[in-house]
């Protein structure tokens, strides 16, 4: 297909000399067999570059995994910047930890692992704030995610949430699956909410994008 065509010409353009701390965090999931789910790398480098650009000091991650998008985030942060990090599987979380520490960034990031949900509530209670966020964990909660993000957001906050085209399935009307209605519904909300200002990329499996006005 042309469309993966032109993503893999873009990919070459940008990754042809390696990254040796992402290229570790990818081998990392081979070898614990975990799935291979990481954020594409072109939009890797997009996070890092909207934290730049935001001037994004205080992160909050929703999904860990071995640490892939942990580490662009940090890399975008600015100095003195911090991430935290929700991860419901320990040896994820640990994982993940050890690859940005690999990377440098050990001193940056704080794992909080459990339900995501809890994780949040508990966030809120200590009053935590954040100006950037990204989303990339189990889809049926993603409107429950996005409603988190507004509430612990500081005006002007980037939201970012990945695969949210369900690899095609988002346009599939005859479909009924959970994950699909509520990616709809998070859509939706990212297009119409006055609140935010929002775009979807629809590279790879979508990205959206939105900032809190």
């Amino acid at each position: 297909m042309r469309v993966e065509r032109a993503e893999q010409y873009a990919e070459a353009l940008f990754g042809g000399k390696g990254d040796p701390d992402l290229e570790r965090a990818l081998a990392s999931i081979k070898e614990k067999h975990m799935p291979d789910i990481s954020v594409k790398p072109g939009y890797g480098r997009l996070l890092t570059l909207l934290a730049a650009a935001s001037g994004a000091a205080v992160a909050l991650e929703i999904g860990a995994l071995a640490g892939y998008s942990g580490i662009c985030l940090a890399r975008g942060l600015r100095p003195g910047g911090t991430l935290t990090s929700l991860e419901l599987k320990p040896e994820y979380a640990e994982l993940a930890k050890a690859n940005l520490t690999a990377a440098g960034f050990g001193d940056v990031v704080e794992y909080r692992v459990g339900k995501a949900l809890a994780s949040l509530e508990a966030l809120a209670s200590e009053g935590k704030t954040f100006d950037f966020f990204f989303i990339d964990a189990d889809k049926g909660n993603y409107p429950n995610y996005l409603d988190w993000a507004l509430k612990l957001g500081r005006p002007g906050a980037i939201i970012v949430g990945d695969n949210v085209l369900l690899k095609g399935r988002i346009v599939e009307e005859e479909s009924t699956s959970p994950s699909v209605r509520a990616m709809r519904v998070f859509n939706e909300r990212v297009a119409t909410d006055p609140r935010l200002q929002g775009v979807i990329l629809p590279a790879y499996d979508g990205l959206s994008i939105a900032r809190i006005v």
